[in-house]
Formats: C-alpha cells, sequence, structure tokens
C-alpha cells in the first residue's frame, strides 16, 4: 500500500519539540498523519522530531511560535497548511509550569505567564483550528486533542496550583467547545496525564512521589502519545467532549 493510501491528513501538534508533544508527533507519523510541529526555541529537539516523523514514511515541518502571540499561531497554522496541506487535527499541547511553592508565594509575573500560554494559548490555537476545519466556515472537519493535566482535578498543593487551575481552563474549553462545534464536523478531546516522565519535573520530584500511582511508577510520553494519536483517529469517531486520564489510577 503507498504512502499516500495510507495517508490520515495533517496534524499540527504545539510544543512538539519535546516531552509529551515530540512523542504525540511521532505517534501521529506512525498512525499515517504529516506532522507540523511548532517550537518555541529548542529548534534541534524540534528537527529531531520532524527526522523521526519522516523514518516513518511522512513528511514532517516545524515551525518557531509562540502560542501565546495570537499572530505567530495564524503564522504557524498557515505555513502548516502551505507545506503539507490542509489540517485534520491539532493537538494543543504547549504548556509552562513555574517552580514549585505556595500560593502565597505566587506574583503576578508567575500568573501571567501560567495562565496566558497554558490557558489564553489553549484557547487561541482552538480558535484558529476551529476556523479552519469547520463545515460551517467550508472547511472538512477535524478533530482538537487538548492536553491538560491530572493536576486540574488534584489541584497540585504545593506545589503548581496556577498550572493546575490553568489546565482546569482546558477541561472547561474542551467540554464547552465540543458542544459548540459538535455539529460542524469538529470533535475536541482532551488527555490528562499524571506523573509523566518528562523534563517538566523539578530535579528530585519523579524519584520523589513517582511511586504513589497505584501502578506503582511513572508513565512514559509513549503511553500518552498513543491516547492522542489513537483520540485523533476515526476509530474514536464517537468520542467528543470527553477527559481521558493517564495517570496510572492516581
Amino acid at each position: 500500500m503507498s504512502s499516500d493510501e495510507t495517508r490520515r491528513g495533517t496534524a499540527l501538534v504545539t510544543g512538539g519539540s519535546r516531552g509529551i508533544g515530540a512523542a504525540a508527533a511521532i505517534a501521529l507519523a506512525a498512525d499515517g498523519w504529516d506532522v507540523g510541529v511548532s517550537y518555541l526555541s529548542r529548534s534541534g529537539d524540534a528537527e529531531r522530531v520532524v527526522s523521526a516523523c519522516e523514518e516513518l514514511g511522512r513528511r514532517a515541518y516545524a515551525v518557531q511560535a509562540d502560542v501565546a502571540e495570537p499572530e505567530q499561531i495564524e503564522r504557524f497554522f498557515d505555513s502548516v497548511t502551505a507545506e503539507l496541506g490542509a489540517i485534520g487535527a491539532v493537538v494543543n499541547n504547549a504548556g509552562v509550569v513555574s517552580p514549585s511553592g505556595r500560593v502565597a508565594g505566587y506574583d503576578l509575573g508567575r500568573l501571567e505567564r501560567v495562565f496566558r500560554i497554558n490557558a489564553i494559548g489553549a484557547f487561541l490555537v482552538a480558535g484558529a483550528a476551529v476556523r479552519r476545519m469547520s463545515t460551517a466556515a467550508g472547511g472538512a472537519g477535524g478533530v482538537i486533542v487538548n492536553v491538560s493535566s491530572r493536576g486540574a482535578v488534584l489541584g497540585s498543593a504545593g506545589e503548581y496550583v496556577d498550572y493546575a487551575a490553568s489546565k482546569a481552563a482546558v477541561d472547561t474549553l474542551t467540554v464547552g467547545l465540543a458542544n459548540e462545534v459538535a455539529k460542524e464536523g469538529i470533535r475536541v478531546l482532551g488527555v490528562r496525564p499524571g506523573l509523566i516522565e518528562t523534563e517538566i519535573h523539578e530535579e528530585g520530584r519523579l524519584e520523589r512521589i513517582g511511586g504513589t500511582p497505584p501502578l506503582g511508577r511513572p508513565g512514559k510520553v509513549e503511553e500518552v502519545a498513543e491516547l492522542i494519536a489513537f483520540l485523533a483517529s476515526d476509530r474514536a469517531s464517537y468520542m467528543t467532549g470527553s477527559m481521558v486520564d493517564v495517570a496510572g489510577g492516581r
């Protein structure tokens, strides 16, 4: 079977140079998608993701873009479309976390950064996706997969309550937008990773609490990425508005 015959379409992954985003891009490529990834500053990592997708027989393209900047989001979408074709899936993954601490110690700069990237950025990316994919706007439909966090439910007390709250906004975006665009050919889903082996954790955190989930270990990025690829595919065609936890029971 030819590469064209197995092609699902073009998928876009924000924050796709490392961690869950990088693994998601590769999993999507393995599942038949051509993939566009955004990165903020790590161009070398982004190019390695592109190479990994290409080794799977798919086309891939990396674009430097800050999801907190609307014009850069538009440039990202337009550049990927021009290079790879119309977008059929968007993984809303880019996010940041600040050093762990109690709410009483948070300042305005910290809160603005976390919410601007994790929550406002997610809304802006979702809006850009809808404007291009909605059948009401002449699009062919598609899927948006929002990457949230189990912290949105657990609260992350004493560590990252601001991060958890920003991801709770992503959960609400997922449910609300799913209902808003269900009749426009767009499914919207969310995944809530728990303790996953990525660079987002402070030094020693995974060693300290990685064994606390009922499954007794932290998760791997591939375990989240495979779920994202499933949700983006027609194998999940009757799913929308759902949040799926990948947290080892925690």
